[in-house]
């Protein structure tokens, strides 16, 4: 029996104990199920409380029983919810009844959601934009995963590829009508209008640079420093809680700790790294590698600093911001002319002063590194590639005495990409990646 076959059931609600819990049941034999538990099929789409009784007639839960069957489910397929208390003993009595069924299995991450992608109930962008929802730490994540879901890049490319197979269709007329010079120099000229339209579209959609995959992936800040700055410090500051260990001894961070932080709805990371310094201990010269790797690569740098230690930034190709830390030590020792070109702050990561400034300023850093992401319709490197490759072949196939059946080729490559970004051609090799990142339940 194929997978989509069988009939499966899983947990998709949140960690137990809890309040409520609810288990999904899809598949031809969800009604079934249904009928095995509750002893009847409740109208559809109808919350019936019930008694769920296993295969004895022992009583498992007072519960609430719904039927959804297909396709007008969630899943397109017959779906039962067993709506119960949200026990781990009654769970776990619930689970074992339906495990004990036959034709009935538990089912993999994701599974849900593969089979509605599967029945046409939403397209691949879509259930990634699910994906980008279910992992949504900030508003403007949750906002943009929301447009995802809604369609908004889906909507798009299916109506390029729709546009795409119009024209095609006007040169393979062409095609056929070759003997036949002006009808075919007639049917040519609007498919390359709508093809040079559709490349520009694309384009423009291409130029977005990034931002709403920024947006999704986070942006990162990195702490970097000489050893005992106050960099651990700072990264619990900004945390709001002990994620790092204080220490007056130099070299106590050697591993790089990461903080996720939400500033003002924007997702970033932030991360501690071992002070830079001489050393010939081999684990503190791993960390110290590890730092000045992970600094280069980050969005920005927080470069901390000391009146007592004022080494200048040793970091390059990124934006690094230079910032004194334990002003409340070493007041009278700031230097006046401390600054540079580059950002710079007074604070003291201990008791707060100056915090404010420059979180404020590291907000304001966020919002015009992430722009108008939300507005974005590629969100992953997947949707570039694509989008790019369909883009290429429009362009090739407008190249100048191309021949017709050259054309429709590139038409026909172009028509696939945009199947591909959708889920419709051609696309088993990143099913399994994209639905093993869903929770068994979904």
């Amino acid at each position: 029996m194929h997978p989509s076959d069988q009939t499966i059931f899983a947990l998709a609600t949140g960690p137990l104990p809890s309040a409520i819990a609810i288990v999904r049941v899809s598949g031809s034999r969800a009604g079934d199920v249904l009928t095995a538990l509750a002893g009847k099929l409740p109208a559809p789409r109808r919350a019936v409380r019930c008694d769920l009784r296993d295969a004895a007639g022992e009583m498992i839960d007072d519960g609430v029983a719904l039927w959804f069957p297909g396709p007008g489910s969630a899943t397109g397929e017959d779906v039962a919810e067993l709506h119960i208390h949200g026990s781990r003993a009654v769970a776990a009595a619930l689970i074992r009844t339906l495990s004990a069924l036959e034709g009935v299995r538990p089912a993999e991450p994701g599974e849900f959601t593969r089979r509605a992608f599967e029945n046409g109930k939403l397209d691949l962008t879509e259930a990634e934009g699910l994906d980008d929802l279910i992992h949504a730490d900030t508003d403007a994540q949750r906002r943009q995963a929301l447009r995802q879901l809604g369609g908004v890049l889906g909507d798009r490319a299916r109506h390029w590829r729709d546009q795409i197979i119009e024209a095609l269709a006007l040169v393979e007329a062409g095609i056929d009508f070759s003997d036949e010079g002006d009808v075919a120099d007639e049917l040519m000229a609007p498919a390359r209008a709508k093809i040079a339209e559709l490349a520009s579209e694309i384009a423009e959609v291409l130029a977005e640079q990034g931002r709403a995959e920024r947006l999704r992936d986070g942006m990162v800040v990195a702490i970097a420093g000489r050893p005992n700055v106050g960099k651990s410090t700072l990264i619990n500051r900004l945390a709001r809680r002990e994620v790092a260990i204080v220490s007056p001894y130099a070299g106590t961070t050697r591993d790089v700790i990461e903080v996720q932080l939400d500033l003002d709805g924007y997702p970033v990371t932030v991360i501690d790294t071992a002070g830079l310094r001489d050393s010939d201990d081999p684990v503190e010269q791993e960390g110290m590698k590890r730092a000045r790797s992970r600094a280069a690569a980050a969005d920005l740098v927080l470069w901390l600093s000391t009146a007592a230690d004022a080494a200048d930034p040793d970091v390059t190709g990124t934006e690094v911001w230079r910032v004194r830390n334990k002003i409340d030590l070493a007041a009278e020792e700031e230097s006046s002319t401390f600054g540079s070109p580059a950002p710079g702050f007074r604070i003291s990561a201990a008791t707060g002063e100056g915090f404010s400034d420059l979180l404020r300023e590291m907000t304001r850093f966020a919002a015009q590194y992430f722009g108008s992401a939300e507005a974005g319709l590629i969100t992953r490197d997947r949707h570039r590639v694509l989008l790019a490759d369909a883009a290429e072949a429009l362009n090739r196939s407008l190249t100048p005495g191309l021949a017709e059946e050259i054309v429709a080729e590139e038409l026909r490559m172009a028509a696939h990409s945009l199947g591909r970004l959708l889920g419709r051609v051609d696309v088993e090799d990143v099913l399994g990646e994209i639905f093993g990142r869903f929770c068994i339940g979904k």
